[in-house]
């Protein structure tokens, strides 16, 4: 037989009753599944099997004379079948001339002619960077402030409203149901602000619930 290339990453999907193939791109892991195709050696089988669950007898043999045949029979099916499959699924992936791997449309840099690990696709990396920029943009600036001052100290950073459960990106009011950020408390007996933690009113003595 030939050389077949293309065969590193698939899964063969194959039973008694016909083969099928799925090869997957080396970068990415997404896969192409090839077209079913029957076996003519399993629909005898189970054509066999069947006449003997209902006669036995002499279909029961010849169910067991198949089955002996079968496996030599079914190995070259199988053989022919992949190598159809093969053909099916080649003209959904390119070979990277540097790497060597077999990758899908997703990973392929057609300007380039190379797959994407081997030449990146420069408007991803630049989107990437400028998210990465960015982050560490925002975490250099969330060090230069002082948690521990007293204005800051007061103020409770929260990622998500506390009334309606939102996702928030910072400000002082939700912009799902317009409620302060601030998960403010006040005294069920006077009404003066407390403290989120605060057990008692530190105005009138009322013990909090």
């Amino acid at each position: 037989m030939a050389l077949i290339q293309f065969t590193r990453n698939f899964n063969d999907e194959s039973t008694e009753r016909g083969f099928q193939f799925v090869f997957m791109c080396d970068r990415c892991g997404n896969g192409y599944r090839t077209r079913f195709q029957p076996s003519a050696t399993g629909a005898i089988s189970g054509a066999l099997d069947a006449a003997g669950s209902l006669l036995g007898g002499l279909f029961y043999r010849a169910a067991d004379a198949g089955r002996a045949v079968h496996s030599a029979a079914w190995e070259k099916a199988h053989d022919a079948a992949f190598e159809k499959a093969v053909q099916e699924a080649m003209p959904h992936f390119h070979k990277c001339k540097r790497c060597g791997q077999w990758v899908d449309d997703d990973c392929w840099n057609a300007p380039r002619n190379l797959c994407k690990g081997c030449a990146p696709d420069l408007q991803e990396e630049f989107s990437a960077a400028q998210v990465e920029a960015a982050v560490l943009d925002a975490r250099e600036k969330a060090r230069e402030v002082s948690y521990v001052s007293e204005s800051t100290f007061k103020e409770t950073i929260v990622a998500s409203c506390p009334h309606c459960g939102a996702a928030v990106s910072g400000g002082k009011f939700c912009i799902e149901c317009g409620q302060p950020l601030a998960a403010k408390k006040f005294c069920v007996e006077c009404g003066a602000e407390l403290a989120a933690s605060a057990k008692f009113c530190a105005q009138c003595g009322t013990k909090q619930e």
